[in-house]
């Protein structure tokens, strides 16, 4: 098993605390970001590296 980069955990930790302060689910977020849960998942857990068009997409969900 690799190694989880330190980069993509904090941005991942940093999601999930932001989706969880707005009460978000995961489903509710990949719905409102037009994502696939499991990719807001592997993000969240710091195994996705999403690129910049995906990261505005969450922002504006």
């Amino acid at each position: 098993m690799s190694k989880r980069d330190p980069t993509l955990a904090a941005f991942g930790m940093s999601l999930r605390r932001w989706r969880e302060a707005k009460n978000l689910t995961q489903e509710q977020l990949a719905e409102k970001a037009d994502l696939d849960q499991t990719y807001i998942s592997g993000i969240e857990r710091g195994l996705r590296n999403p690129g910049i068009k995906n990261v505005v997409r969450l922002a504006r969900g």
